[in-house]
């Protein structure tokens, strides 16, 4: 009971110090406590892995671009035609890709839509005269760019809880040269924006944030490897003196007084490591050089490769690419698929459609029950196809018997059946 009581006395005196002494791991292991934009925009550009995660998973998900249909049927109307050129001029799907690039790493992004209405950006927006014409631009914009100025605070209203106005701040991200070439800066009212994110606000962590320790890791042991082989190739030479040598001979020698002889052969040991080829000159006295054992840093390294691997849901093999001679697997393949098929139908699809909305309601895009067009990231290659008909088409020779008809066959590979050749 005493050694209890006296415990409670030791934690009364310092409060907290003695519980969880060694469970801090952020700090600790060097994580930082709060992942914000500014630490997974920094990783984004200058992690390789961050870098390919991000970039890997938009080229999958924009494989190819959606059509944006007045029907199902796939014959293209003059509509859709107008649409199509209009959206080729604007660039706009590219410029939808890069929004959810930026939503990757920000954890949301914004489209900014310029409009022929003689309004300035603050202003909320009526009915915009010239139908498709009067879309000018779409800008996107990074989180770190596109911030809430204010809130609707009040409860009674429709937009309780939403944004009222956006600042858009261009030269807030990028290093110092972008910074000074981006020099747009203004109000925009919510009208001119389009939110890109999981759930159409600002509300959402950063796809990097899950495995940002994990990113870490690796600059870590990848950083310390690239130090650790340098320093032994080129390591500071450690001087040791004979017994019988004078300090005072030796400063005489070099022309310096005694009081300077250190800051002398750390300029020559300077200068000695400045190159390889570098000689240094050495009296009474011996250079030795401390050399370094570095252990394999593969091991540690695929351990947080793997962990980030996992948090952002890309099968490994696609993260790094071909190692060893060895390629993702059909498996791997089809998981990466049907990921990616899953950000088409929960995040791409709903925000285009939002996008559709906003341009209907100022009538740029008349209102009806428009439809998007995408195709099936799941569906099989025409070489897998193929080799389906052709395995039908064995177990038909095999058999001696007709099991799947040629229209069946031709349905595999993605062919009408022959009678509408006829028909045509």
């Amino acid at each position: 009971m005493n050694i209890l009581n006296a415990a409670r006395r030791i934690n009364a005196m310092f409060p907290g110090y003695f519980q969880n002494a060694k469970h801090d791991h952020n700090k600790d292991f060097g994580y930082p406590d709060h992942v914000d934009f500014d630490a997974a925009y920094q990783r984004y550009s200058r992690n390789g892995v961050a870098f390919a995660g991000v970039e890997k998973t938009i080229l999958k998900t924009w494989q190819d671009n959606p059509e944006l249909w007045e029907n199902k049927d796939a014959k293209e109307t003059y509509g859709e035609s107008e649409i199509r050129q209009k959206f080729d001029d604007l660039r706009l799907w590219q410029k939808l890709a890069e929004a959810d690039r930026r939503s990757m790493v920000g954890g949301y992004s914004g489209l900014i839509l310029r409009y022929a209405d003689d309004k300035r950006f603050l202003e909320p927006v009526d009915t915009v005269p010239g139908g498709l014409d009067g879309l000018v631009d779409i800008i996107p914009a990074w989180a770190g760019q596109l911030t809430v100025s204010s809130w609707d605070t009040d409860e009674r209203s429709p937009t309780y809880g939403e944004p009222t106005m956006f600042g858009f701040n261009e030269s807030a991200v990028g290093d110092n040269d972008d910074r000074q070439a981006k020099n747009r800066s203004f109000e925009v009212h919510p009208d001119r924006v389009l939110i890109w994110s999981k759930d159409g606000t600002i509300h959402n962590r950063s796809m990097l944030e899950p495995g940002f320790n994990n990113l870490i890791d690796m600059e870590k042991i990848s950083g310390a490897g690239g130090e650790g082989f340098w320093k032994n190739a080129k390591s500071a030479p450690v001087m040791e003196t004979d017994a019988d040598v004078s300090i005072a001979d030796m400063a005489k020698g070099m022309g310096v007084g005694v009081d300077e002889i250190a800051d002398k052969m750390n300029e020559q040991v300077e200068d000695f490591n400045k190159g390889f080829d570098a000689m240094l000159m050495l009296q009474g006295m011996k250079a030795k050089t401390l050399g370094v054992t570095l252990p394999q840093p593969e091991e540690f390294f695929n351990v947080a490769l793997q962990g980030f691997a996992a948090s952002i849901g890309i099968p490994l093999k696609i993260l790094v690419g071909s190692q060893s001679g060895e390629r993702a697997s059909t498996e791997d393949a089809d998981e990466w698929s049907r990921t990616n098929m899953a950000r088409r139908t929960n995040t791409a699809r709903p925000t285009i459609m939002a996008l559709v909305e906003k341009l209907e309601t100022v009538r740029v895009l008349p209102e009806q029950d428009w439809h998007i067009y995408w195709s099936d990231l799941t569906e099989a290659s025409m070489g897998l196809k193929i080799d389906r008909a052709d395995k039908m088409a064995a177990i038909n020779q095999k058999l001696l018997d007709e099991v799947y008809t040629i229209d069946e066959i031709r349905e595999t590979t993605g062919h009408g059946p022959i009678d509408e050749i006829g028909d045509q």
